[in-house]
């Protein structure tokens, strides 16, 4: 294991044609660690996300879990995701199959689990969510915040060495956001390592171990919650903070 970290992001490059999105980004994560990233969109904060778990595929640099560097040849991506549990911003449930059926669908493909075994561990993982009771629920019966407890079901189901959250609130109400954030809040307790693309400042500043301010494909800053919100030392983290907080 390398340095102990569970993730660790290494000159990580990546361009879409002549547009360069990440211009050698470097992050390490602790276990237990719940790292925070905050930036304007555009800033290369999602991108950075897909490339720890390859849906994106970097231009250069390394992504290591565990030690192991996931971007060599050869590597079996499907094995390492089963580490790596991710939370989208839009809730990617099958809408023809049930919360559990959604929870316990990938026990039984990737970790070959019988059913009943997959369904049991689908029960437990919804009840941490607090919604053991919508077992049964397909998601169009299930509210937004609903549908993305499942998810977050889906993905502790799994028993990830992290999981990685793109923006897990920002297709919501507000008054169903509060929701998603305290089932949050009860993995970053119960030592879950978390890597989190948010705009939720408050969570950051309540949740978070460390801060990193993303622009323009760089982490122009980093540090403790109040570190980057309370003390500030560069002038494009103040504008950003300065823009989201006036709200």
């Amino acid at each position: 294991m390398s340095n102990g970290n569970v993730v660790e992001v290494v000159d990580l490059h990546k361009s879409f044609g002549d547009l360069e999105v990440l211009k050698g980004v470097n992050v390490t994560v602790a276990p237990q660690e719940l790292v925070f990233v905050i930036g304007p969109s555009g800033s290369g904060k999602s991108t950075m996300l897909r490339c720890c778990n390859l849906l994106e595929q970097p231009t250069s640099g390394s992504v290591l879990i565990h030690g192991q560097d996931i971007t060599v040849a050869g590597v079996d991506i499907n094995r390492i995701r089963t580490h790596i549990g991710m939370v989208f911003q839009s809730f990617n449930l099958y809408p023809h199959m049930t919360a559990i059926g959604n929870v316990a669908l990938a026990l039984r493909k990737v970790k070959k689990m019988q059913r009943g075994e997959a369904e049991d561990r689908a029960h437990q993982a919804l009840r941490r969510v607090g919604l053991d009771e919508k077992a049964l629920s397909h998601p169009n019966e299930l509210s937004g915040g609903q549908q993305q407890r499942v998810a977050i079901a889906r993905a502790i189901a799994m028993e990830p060495d992290v999981i990685l959250f793109d923006e897990p609130t920002s297709a919501l109400d507000p008054e169903l956001v509060g929701s998603v954030l305290a089932v949050m809040h009860s993995l970053r307790d119960d030592g879950m390592t978390m890597v989190v693309v948010s705009h939720e400042m408050r969570f950051a500043q309540d949740a978070a171990d460390r801060v990193l301010f993303m622009d323009e494909g760089e982490i122009v800053e980093r540090g403790t919650p109040d570190e980057i919100f309370k003390n500030t030392q560069h002038a494009r983290t103040r504008e950003f903070l300065a823009r989201v907080t006036d709200h």
